[in-house]
């Protein structure tokens, strides 16, 4: 099952709650939470207080990616606030399989993530402590970037694997660029967790949900 997850990183950050809501009415499965710090990435966005006051503002899940320097100094505070699921990069946790089961411990469901440009072998390596692996197809940071075409080889390299490992139950989430044009050969790479968020907020959001659900299935 192909899983939609609009990034609140392109709701209105005056209405959020009305985007949020609309998101759920239109039927997402899940709100994907980018929490950048100024320093792993340079803009700086959701704290932990966001997520409680979302927390308290919708039934879907909270994907809250933690695209911070350290991330095991944050988990506690996100997880208390009501994330559901905490991802973080291979690129900022030095001590990774700790850091997964620590998330885990917390009540979360942990994810790894990988930039562009990092190896496949992180994925691999922790595939057997993550519930998904969220792999960038764009440089993280900020939204509205292109999508970089070379995630489709990336994507299709890490689903034979999982497959070819009995690792065949993990999705693959993508984040960055992901767009009605090109959601179909996203999902025929292998991956089944597609966040959006130009993608989706751009236009009429219900209209556009409802697009990429009949595209992806």
């Amino acid at each position: 099952m192909n899983l939609i997850a609009p990034s609140l990183l392109s709701a209105d950050p005056l209405h959020i709650g009305r985007d949020i809501a609309a998101c759920e009415a239109a039927g997402a499965d899940i709100l994907h939470v980018d929490v950048m710090d100024g320093h792993f990435v340079p803009p700086i966005t959701f704290g932990p207080g966001i997520v409680s006051a979302l927390r308290r503002g919708t039934s879907l899940p909270l994907d809250c990616h933690l695209m911070v320097t350290n991330p095991d100094h944050h988990v506690e505070q996100f997880a208390a606030a009501g994330a559901a699921w905490i991802s973080i990069h291979a690129e900022a946790a030095p001590h990774l399989h700790r850091s997964l089961q620590n998330i885990r411990a917390h009540g979360c469901r942990p994810g790894v993530v990988l930039n562009p440009l990092t190896p496949l072998d992180y994925a691999f390596e922790a595939a057997g402590e993550a519930d998904f692996i969220l792999l960038m197809s764009v440089n993280p940071g900020y939204g509205g970037q292109a999508f970089i075409p070379g995630f489709l080889r990336r994507c299709e390299r890490l689903r034979t694997w999982l497959d070819s490992n009995g690792l065949g139950t993990i999705p693959i989430e993508v984040d960055g660029g992901v767009k009605l044009d090109n959601v179909r050969s996203i999902v025929d790479a292998g991956a089944s967790i597609l966040v959006s968020g130009s993608g989706l907020f751009s236009g009429n959001l219900a209209d556009n949900i409802a697009q990429m659900r009949q595209l992806v299935g």
